[in-house]
């Protein structure tokens, strides 16, 4: 199994961990501390040795930040977590705060006593953020105080080692473009920006730009390091060589100079010195790499991750891969849904769902040669009210069973060499009432609305967004994410700059995969979400139109849950697709499924909705 069900949250240390934090504030000199989710490469995904914030709260969520003061201890997350946090930490220590409305550059003038000095570790904040902390205190008369060191660092005794998952090479077959190629074309930028070097702080665009993956963090195939790529000489890679075998140091040898990560500092200030100017994506670059090159007499360049955009868009050989993952994704999850089709309302559980479905993964990629790599994220298998936790992760103690009239929510995904998947499918288990079919269907709608729209060039995701919600709204819902998000290569399931939102600005380009899964959730009795994966198409003139549109081609084959729609609800457009992306699945699919069982439950499961 690639997903543990152990009990990871701790929230009866919360309180004699914030204790023991406080104590040492005053020898540190502050009067609060940040604690971040992020580790020293900004991940979403980070090792078990930079989970100082599920050790110190109990909040175990990809997206979060702790302001312990000497009064408050606030945890601030997006809409996904709400419930989440409050099931997970100790409600008499930590309040909850809003990550997006009022993080804590916003919180801290209206809230901290004048004078505040804020302590953060410079590893785990990048500069732009840092900023923006600086201003906000600047309004109080307060302070940003930088700690050499991390003081959770010492309070926790059994923190695990740092990882060291082997790396491995991506060939070219996959990755559709040389990695010298990639080098080349980075340089160049940072050469026409008037920089000596670029430094590259994102683990997963130094995986994309070498084309190595690596197993240093949690169903996230890329290796922890940082890059140095100059305008004129050889790169550099920042890579411990214990994780890399006689052919990937060979590998690397011919594109860069691997370097020890610790000699990171030292180098950079050499390229730094003699006023060396040094691009840097501020809002990836740990403040401390910042810190170097200024002190070394560097200037600093600011601009967006050169390789973020090219990354985000997939070239021909990416889109195929993806395609045929999905394919093979498809096939599994068909075999899965017979099988919970084929299960008594309350024989499985929570879990013995998720179990099911990874070995579906492992079979099926056996049988096609194309081995189950990872899950791209911890499977959320909802069933009722759990459903309703948006980032729900089933444990030993939380695993419930599935029940006549429950609707089940499964969301996963996950990683081959040649894609990366992330599919949600809300199912009934039994017959479930109407209410329920009636906010599955506006769901349905906004999915439909996304995946069939077309739209001019220069469209970003926020104009996107409402037509995901608009059935919703008119009904008096909505949903607390994002509509969707980028996906890599064999990479992060979470990508950018591409997402579908509110607050997405990114320009949508060819290339650029994303998700879409809409949702609803009722707190304390059910959720839906229903997610294909999508990537923009080239723009197409539209007969009688005026100027060409781009548009989204579907990656995701797998039957919708037929039983929970209601075709009343549905335009005569929504029903043709429905009925047209059903037809595709079953001709696509049918072929790859051996089982008569399965193949059946398959034909059935794809009829045409009246």
């Amino acid at each position: 199994m690639f997903q543990s069900f152990e009990v990871k949250s701790a929230p009866q240390f919360g309180r004699e961990r914030v204790n023991a934090l406080r104590a040492r504030f005053a020898e540190l000199g502050i009067d609060g501390f940040l604690v971040p989710r992020a580790d020293e490469y900004q991940g979403e995904y980070v090792p078990a040795s930079a989970e100082r914030l599920a050790w110190l709260t109990g909040f175990t969520g990809s997206a979060g930040v702790a302001l312990i003061t000497q009064r408050e201890a606030v945890v601030f997350v997006d809409g996904r977590y709400v419930t989440q946090l409050a099931e997970q930490v100790d409600g008499t220590v930590f309040t909850g705060g809003d990550l997006v409305n009022e993080p804590p550059h916003v919180w801290l003038p209206h809230h901290a006593p004048k004078g505040f000095r804020l302590g953060i570790d410079p590893w785990l904040h990048a500069g732009a953020e840092v900023r923006r902390l600086e201003k906000a205190l600047s309004e109080i008369g307060g302070s940003l105080v930088l700690l050499d060191n991390n003081p959770l660092d010492a309070l926790w005794s059994d923190r695990p080692g740092e990882p060291l998952g082997a790396v491995t090479i991506q060939r070219h077959e996959h990755a559709g473009k040389l990695a010298s190629e990639k080098i080349a074309e980075i340089a160049s930028q940072a050469k026409e920006k008037g920089a000596v070097a670029l430094l590259v702080t994102d683990p997963s665009s130094v995986a994309w730009i070498f084309n190595i993956r690596g197993d240093d963090v949690p169903h996230t195939p890329h290796p922890l390091s940082r890059a140095i790529i100059p305008a004129e000489g050889k790169a550099e890679i920042f890579l411990d060589k214990r994780k890399t075998g006689i052919e990937a140091e060979a590998y690397l040898a011919q594109l860069a100079i691997q370097r020890p990560p610790s000699e990171l500092p030292n180098r950079l200030s050499a390229f730094a010195k003699g006023d060396g100017k040094i691009l840097i994506d501020p809002e990836l670059t740990p403040l401390a790499l910042t810190k170097v090159i200024t002190a070394s007499g560097g200037d600093i360049v600011e601009a967006a991750d050169p390789a973020k955009l090219p990354r985000a868009r997939k070239n021909e050989a990416e889109l195929d891969g993806s395609a045929k993952a999905h394919l093979q994704d498809g096939a599994a999850m068909v075999e899965f849904l017979c099988w919970l089709d084929a299960q008594a309302a309350g024989t499985i559980t929570e879990i013995d769902a998720v179990k099911a479905l990874e070995a579906a993964r492992a079979r099926v990629g056996e049988s096609m040669q194309n081995p189950l790599k990872d899950i791209s994220f911890d499977t959320i298998s909802g069933a009722g009210e759990h459903g309703a936790v948006i980032h729900y992760r089933v444990t030993t103690e939380t695993d419930r069973r599935l029940e006549v009239g429950d609707l089940f929510l499964i969301d996963s995904g996950a990683q081959y060499i040649n894609g990366t998947t992330d599919i949600t499918r809300t199912v009934a288990v039994g017959a479930v009432p109407e209410d329920r079919k009636r906010f599955f269907t506006l769901v349905l709608k906004g999915m439909i609305a996304i995946s069939t729209a077309r739209f001019p060039k220069g469209t970003r995701g926020c104009d996107l967004d409402p037509l995901a919600r608009i059935a919703l709204w008119k009904a008096g819902g909505d949903y607390a994410h994002g509509t969707g998000h980028g996906v890599g290569s064999y990479l992060s399931v979470h990508e950018g700059p591409q997402r579908i939102s509110r607050l997405a600005t990114q320009e949508l380009l060819p290339g650029m995969i994303l998700s879409n899964e809409p949702g609803y959730y009722r707190p304390g009795s059910f959720g839906i979400r229903i997610e294909n994966l999508i990537y923009v198409k080239a723009a197409e003139e539209i007969e009688g139109g005026d100027q060409p549109m781009l548009s989204f081609e579907t990656l995701t084959w797998c039957p919708i849950d037929r039983r929970l729609v209601l075709p009343a609800l549905l335009t005569e457009e929504e029903l043709s697709w429905l009925n047209s992306y059903h037809v595709q699945v079953r001709e696509k699919l049918t072929p790859l499924i051996s089982s008569e069982t399965v193949r059946g439950w398959l034909v059935k499961a794809t009829e045409p909705v009246a």
